[in-house]
């Protein structure tokens, strides 16, 4: 068998399972996705299929939950860029907190999420 047919024969198998799993176990969908991403992670596969088994554990997820969030556009505070990202998500600082990089080829903005205060 050839790379592309043992791949496709591991992603259906998988999808297969994955469905079996879920109509077997009266587990929530977390812990399926949990249980999945053990098996994609337990070192039996190399990177390649490990990475379409975690893809494949996501989509499962995505699916019993109703879909991934819908994606939103948000202008940042400075008015510069737009930013895609899942609906729901909190925005950067905007540019409060940037500083030049210590090479000086970017510009770092901390997340919105990191609550340190490091000096600078």
């Amino acid at each position: 068998m050839n790379a592309q047919r043992l791949r496709t024969l591991f992603l259906t198998g998988l999808l297969v399972g994955g469905a079996s799993l879920a109509a077997a176990q009266p587990g929530s969908a977390q812990q399926r996705y949990d249980q999945q991403i053990a098996r994609c992670n337990d070192g039996t596969l190399p990177a390649p299929a490990r990475e379409a088994c975690v893809r494949a554990a996501g989509n499962l997820l995505d699916r019993a939950e109703g879909g991934p969030p819908p994606a939103a556009a948000v202008t940042s505070r400075d008015g510069r860029a737009t930013v895609v990202a899942p609906e729901g998500t909190v925005p950067s600082s905007g540019g409060a907190d940037a500083r030049p990089s210590r090479d000086g080829r970017a510009i770092v903005v901390p997340s919105a999420e990191s609550t340190t205060t490091a000096p600078r």
